[in-house]
């Protein structure tokens, strides 16, 4: 008898903790879910006597130093005051300066009150490796814009699961001779940054999945979301538009990224996907077989959400400015389609 009701009572015990060891799973993927679907803190826009930082936080800038007094004359003309980083010409091989440099250089901006947005001179590659010497204390208390492209979407994912909108826009060494080449891309770079406005009217596609949603929008360069994989740097897609773009690669190779986003599970709760420019694709010797619009939507066949190309972001002249964080909706048509961000 003594045996059976300490059995009884051990069992019991048993249960309760199976019982509370799954309830705190539960509260806390209702605590992580609730913290996913948090409205993102919105840096204030800026106005005239506002100051931007020009970093390099990637690539060296190798005679590139036309470009950058481009940029800062850019940002004068519309009566915005400009600092340069100390390590923004540096060299070190690769890249701009030491790990050390260039993270000083952005660490220094996200800290400085008296800075309202901060302009990535670049991308190439070199970002992920700053991406954990960088702290943020500062930064939320007093948020400002990050705003840059490609390499520098390991940037905004990691702004964004701090919580903060950042700008997908154009950076220093997209500048032309010509500024008129280029007119759309500085046109909305300043609309977003100045709180105007942001909407486009999209060239149909035969390719689009027609649909309309509202969601935050996230994402950036393809190779750079997957390289975030399983890292705390990678972004949730629950309930949000992805926005995806890329360079130089192989078809075959944006197959396998998507593929392993997939079997990550970054389209389970997807409500959109945004897919900008394809550019410079490489030809391998074995050809794909179908265009790089059938290969998406043959990796994302089973998913019901809206798919819109032609979207005009990524590595081409007209690179418009889209504000990740921010709810924007989508309306997708084979004729014409619209992405309108919300103020």
């Amino acid at each position: 008898m003594y045996i059976y009701i300490m059995t009884k009572k051990r069992i019991f015990l048993q249960l309760f903790c199976v019982v509370f060891f799954f309830g705190m799973i539960s509260l806390n993927a209702q605590g992580n879910s609730i913290k996913n679907t948090t409205t993102l803190i919105q840096p204030d826009y800026l106005k005239a006597g506002d100051t931007v930082a020009i970093v390099a936080p990637s690539g060296i800038l190798k005679n590139r130093n036309g470009e950058v007094a481009q940029a800062t004359a850019l940002l004068k003309s519309w009566s915005l005051n400009v600092v340069v980083g100390d390590h923004v010409f540096s060299k070190d091989n690769h890249f701009a300066g030491t790990d050390a440099q260039r993270c000083e250089d952005f660490q220094k901006a996200l800290d400085d009150p008296t800075i309202s947005a901060i302009w990535s001179a670049r991308g190439g590659y070199g970002t992920v490796r700053i991406l954990d010497k960088l702290d943020y204390t500062t930064f939320k208390k007093n948020p400002k814009w990050v705003i840059g492209y490609s390499d520098i979407t390991a940037l905004h994912n990691q702004v964004h699961n701090e919580g903060v909108e950042s700008l997908h826009a154009l950076m220093c060494v997209s500048l032309t001779k010509d500024l008129s080449e280029i007119e759309e891309s500085i046109n909305t770079f300043k609309d977003a940054l100045f709180g105007k406005p942001i909407a486009y009217t999209l060239k149909g596609s035969p390719y689009n999945r027609v649909g309309e949603v509202t969601a935050p929008v996230v994402g950036g360069n393809l190779t750079i979301l997957h390289t975030m994989l399983g890292s705390s740097t990678s972004i949730d897609t629950s309930g949000k538009i992805l926005f995806i773009e890329e360079i130089g690669e192989y078809k075959y190779h944006i197959d396998r990224m998507l593929q392993s986003l997939k079997r990550a599970g970054y389209f389970e709760n997807c409500k959109g996907l945004m897919v900008g420019d394809m550019s410079r694709m490489r030809k391998n010797t074995t050809l794909w077989g179908t265009s790089v619009e059938q290969l998406i939507l043959d990796a994302l066949a089973e998913y019901d959400f809206p798919i819109v190309f032609n979207v005009p972001a990524g590595h081409e002249k007209d690179n418009r400015a889209l504000i990740l964080g921010r709810n924007a909706t989508i309306t997708v048509g084979k004729d014409v389609s619209t992405v309108v961000f919300w103020k």
